[in-house]
């Protein structure tokens, strides 16, 4: 039985307690400090040491993130066929093998852009799997009530990671070459292979599906009932058209930020990382109100007012000035507002798009959300690439914040906006 509003929830227990959840909590936290290095790394090898052009550096995001547009549908229809963690695994040890592929080249002479660009698909195409798997494991993991908790933690080991990932990526560069900080990010994704095969609580195989002729469905017919689920829904709908569209402006905006930053501001890379690191506290404070602000005025205008505020803090990089404490200071206060808005967004309609969904559409509905939301990141990165090859890169940025800004225009046009409680179960 689903109840949007009643009596309080008696006390649970905290989800610390939960074993499973530690484990799985504690294999996000190190696998995304490492991600954080990677993604600091790998655009200032482009910029710099490959001295790549805008667009070869814009289209880094393009490769990685192509993957979401090709393999994210059919993903979630076979994901809810099959059990999650095994695919966990092999996405943290595939995703370990490819980077590794990064120093070994640079040590023996060998490392190109293209390289880059086939280690961040293999990377991305990984990352599908992982992703949908993942955000469709945890209702299997823990009580739908724990949800929102349970995103909250998560989002609060994804905030200390983006707070200390970037200033250690910058650190490392300067104590050795960038090609090998990303060792760091290879290393912390076999621990997390290793944190989920501890994992005990047993998992059931999904059934396969049978359609009224009595006869197993197709993989096309479940693609096509996940299209059909969130895209008749007026929340989810709304919730991925106001996604998608924050993804689009902020990929065109930072798309050759690298190039913009390092070559033409002259900005030292343990600067930039420590102003990204710092403002990343931002995220810290997103995950621990998160679920406190929902409760105060609605998950509905939690969910608008945050994605509200991401589309300025984004367009704040487009006024950076070149005195080097300043420019920090902007992308930190920049960083700081962007992920203020982005956790208490994501915590609060991730959580609900979880409790509304019937554990058997959790793959096809995640899959076909990533496919909308993420699916406009290589199209950002092509389009900030293109625009920043004939018009001067600031004003790139100024036109991805832009667009960034007229996010929120999709919830608040829904009925996400009136939207008091996320649905519990009983």
């Amino acid at each position: 039985m689903i109840e949007t509003a009643g009596s309080a929830l008696p006390d649970r227990p905290s989800l610390w307690r939960h074993a499973d959840f530690v484990k799985i909590w504690l294999a996000g936290t190190v696998s995304q400090m490492g991600s954080q290095v990677s993604q600091f790394a790998i655009p200032f090898i482009a910029a710099v040491i490959l001295r790549a052009t805008p667009f070869e550096v814009a289209l880094l995001g393009a490769f990685e993130m192509l993957p979401f547009i090709l393999l994210a549908l059919p993903a979630g229809a076979w994901l809810d066929r099959m059990r999650r963690r095994p695919v966990l695994i092999v996405g943290d040890l595939g995703r370990a093998l490819a980077l590794l592929t990064i120093p070994l080249a640079y040590a023996a002479g060998v490392l190109t852009i293209w390289q880059l660009y086939t280690v961040g698909f293999i990377a991305g195409a990984l990352s599908v799997f992982f992703d949908v798997a993942d955000q469709s494991y945890l209702p299997a993991l823990i009580d739908r009530d724990d949800l929102p908790d349970g995103n909250g933690k998560l989002s609060i080991s994804g905030a200390a990671a983006q707070v200390l990932g970037p200033g250690l990526g910058g650190g490392l560069i300067h104590i050795v070459a960038a090609p090998f900080a990303i060792f760091i990010d290879a290393i912390s994704f076999l621990v997390s292979a290793a944190l989920i095969g501890l994992i005990r609580k047993p998992e059931t195989k999904p059934e396969r599906r049978m359609d009224e002729g009595g006869n197993h469905t197709s993989l096309r017919q479940d693609i096509s009932e996940g299209l059909r689920y969130v895209l008749g829904n007026g929340y989810l709908r709304m919730i991925a058209g106001s996604t998608a569209t924050s993804n689009l402006g902020s990929a065109i905006a930072f798309s050759t930020f690298a190039i913009f930053a390092y070559r033409e501001l002259q900005l030292d890379p343990g600067l930039v990382g420590t102003a990204f690191g710092l403002g990343a506290t931002g995220l810290l404070l997103g995950a621990i109100v998160a679920v406190p602000l929902a409760k105060r005025i609605g998950v509905g205008m939690s969910i608008i007012g945050s994605i509200l505020l991401c589309g300025p803090a984004t367009l704040l990089v487009a006024f950076l000035p070149s005195t080097a404490v300043a420019a920090g200071a902007m992308i930190l206060l920049s960083q700081f507002l962007n992920g203020l808005g982005s956790i208490v967004y994501n915590v609060n309609q991730v959580s609900f798009r979880q409790a509304i969904t019937p554990l058997e559409m959790q793959g096809r509905m995640n899959a076909t959300m990533r496919f909308i939301v993420w699916g406009t990141l290589p199209l950002g990165a092509v389009i900030g690439g293109i625009m920043a090859t004939f018009l001067p890169i600031r004003t790139t940025i100024l036109i991805g914040g832009l667009v960034a800004c007229t996010a929120f225009l999709w919830v608040l046009a829904s009925p996400v906006r009136s939207l008091r409680e996320i649905p519990r179960s009983e």
